[in-house]
């Protein structure tokens, strides 16, 4: 038996298996070693694959294919520092919970530690950051082996799935010759070569569990319902329909697919800037919290539970302790929608009155974020998007600023945009490959992002000129690192402030696009602007306007705005 042979059916049957379980894009970063993997996916033509010459965009563009077709995606790259390059986005995908399967490519173990090119340690290289690890076997030819290989790629697949999504990484170690032989017959398998699993989604909260939560509610008056991030398609509804029978406000995240809905009744989506003041937080008074998804984006939440003694109950799909607040809290785990609709058959009456005093702090932090303005600010460029964005279509946000002004200015609407971000481990890395990952299966994306961060990941646009991606992308210039303006760091009498978080750039945008060919608008009013966005969206392919904006300014826009939702909510408190 050749070294040919059994390299080409042991990969044959592990790419086979991967699309049997149901893999269908493959982000390939080009490299010698990993010629087995790479020619494999090309050869098995069933896969949509695209190439990215560097790992690090790609694997963020990998992370953004996940967030819009909720399916696992595979990443394929040499071996040496190739590898280290995913570490951010495998980070980001353990702690948003993305299921990537991340195949490296690596040297045998005789060329390990003896000098050779491109040989690193990469044997658990992502730590703690991968739900799994595996070393995968030389490639042998004999039918165990084959079986060993289709296994492992069907493993890794589920295990990116269950119980919590997130990454998983083989690492596989292949000698010389690399070329593959895929004329051998049967080099795939067959139809009947595959693993199968049949599981339940139906975990519930047991009937003693319930009767335990219905005694510790039945005397509270004054609750809430948080929905933070998550990926559970039905669970809004279920959420809607449990705060409705309860009669609950739901203090629903911009990530939380909540604030798209038909029905605002319940829907308190100004509640960050209700929360703003710890004045109305020391009032509000709020007798215990049911969260769903991830901490929310909003910070006055986390401070919120910090700062008074309120009850708390986080909804998880496993054992897990999301609980930055490290206060008391009880959990329940199972499927989230499921446990909402179990939560709603529960007979528990609360204060008449609570909604209705969320309703009108709801509709008079709206009064003061809706009002019209001459000056186009970032958040108006939020309003902006809202008001022309295509029904349909998606919204990728930036970290920073952007995200807290979505929280803040996307109100409730009956659009129907789903809103992503990179709120895994909150950082500004990757944040376009991920929008242009969203736009692969030709969704129309608008990315809103600062400048900085626009910096940070311009490598990524590398893809826009190899394939038909379509994305609109909002750029809030204002020269530095806007979010610091907000933080203590700002406020004090600092002679290193801008060159440490300022962090002041001069680059010209207008050149970035000509660099990769789309079209730029730099706009300063409020009606360029609109006209700018329907352009955009009017037409096929990616298009750069360019918000410019002061710091300051800025900063003293957004504290006017709280100031005077702080006197509203007050007065309606009293």
């Amino acid at each position: 038996m050749s070294h040919t042979e059994a390299l080409s059916r042991y990969i044959g049957h592990f790419v086979d298996q991967l699309f049997k379980s149901g893999v269908r894009d493959v982000v390939i970063s080009p490299g010698s070693r990993s010629t087995p993997l790479s020619l494999a996916f090309a050869e098995y033509d069933r896969f949509q694959i695209t190439v990215d010459i560097d790992e690090r965009s790609a694997s963020y563009f990998a992370l953004g294919i996940v967030k819009q077709t909720n399916n696992p995606v595979v990443l394929v790259c040499s071996s040496g520092t190739a590898v280290a390059n995913y570490f951010p986005a495998i980070i980001e995908a353990y702690q948003a919970r993305v299921p990537l399967i991340v195949l490296t490519a690596d040297r045998p173990h005789e060329l390990r530690s003896v000098g050779a090119p491109q040989a690193i340690d990469q044997i658990k290289i992502f730590g703690d950051y991968v739900k799994s690890f595996h070393e995968m076997a030389m490639p042998e030819m004999n039918e165990n082996m084959l079986q060993y290989a289709r296994n492992h790629a069907d493993r890794a697949v589920r295990t990116s799935l269950y119980q919590v999504k997130g990454p998983v990484h083989l690492n596989f170690p292949f000698r010389e010759p690399l070329i593959p032989d895929f004329r051998l017959e049967g080099v795939w398998g067959d139809d009947t070569a595959y693993v199968q699993h049949f599981q339940s989604d139906e975990t519930r909260l047991s009937p003693q569990v319930l009767a335990n939560i219905e005694q510790q509610l039945q005397n509270k008056k004054r609750g809430v319902i948080v929905c933070g991030p998550h990926d559970y398609p039905a669970l809004g509804a279920a959420i809607l329909s449990l705060a409705k029978k309860w009669q609950l406000p739901v203090l629903a995240d911009p990530l939380s697919s909540m604030r798209v809905v038909a029905d605002e009744g319940v829907i308190v989506e100004t509640y960050d800037s209700i929360l703003k003041s710890k004045q109305v937080r020391s009032q509000i008074n709020i007798d215990f919290i049911i969260r769903f998804g991830a901490m929310p984006v909003s910070k006055p939440v986390l401070q919120l539970l910090q700062e008074n003694e309120i009850e708390q109950f986080i909804i998880d799909e496993d054992v897990t302790f999301r609980n930055p607040a490290i206060k008391q809290a009880h959990y329940m785990y199972g499927k989230p929608t499921n446990i909402a609709n179990q939560l709603a058959d529960l007979s528990l009456t609360f204060d008449e009155d609570w909604l209705a005093t969320w309703q009108q702090m709801n509709h008079a932090a709206k009064a003061v974020l809706n009002r019209e303005q001459q000056v186009l600010t970032e958040g108006l460029a939020v309003r902006g998007i809202q008001h022309a964005i295509p029904d349909e279509s998606t919204l990728f946000v930036g970290n920073s600023m952007p995200i807290r002004d979505v929280d803040t200015f996307w109100l409730a609407t009956a659009k129907k945009i789903t809103i992503h971000a990179n709120r895994g481990a909150n950082g500004i890395d990757g944040i376009i490959s991920t929008a242009l990952g969203m736009a692969k299966n030709g969704n129309h994306v608008t990315l809103l992002i600062g400048d900085i961060s626009f910096l940070h990941s311009m490598n990524g646009l590398l893809l826009t000129k190899n394939y038909p991606l379509n994305v609109t992308i909002v750029l809030i210039n204002n020269q530095g690192g806007g979010i610091f303006s907000f933080l203590p760091q700002a406020k004090e009498d600092n002679p290193h402030y801008e060159m440490l978080f300022g962090t002041p750039q001069s680059i010209s945008f207008e050149k970035v696009a000509v660099l990769y060919d789309f079209p730029y608008t730099a706009v300063k009013e409020w009606s360029t602007y609109l006209d700018a966005l329907k352009a955009s969206y009017e037409k096929k392919g990616v298009s750069l306007i360019e918000v410019q904006t002061d710091r300051q300014e800025n900063v003293e826009w957004h504290q006017q705005n709280w100031q005077e939702i702080e006197q509203s909510v007050l007065a309606i408190l009293r």
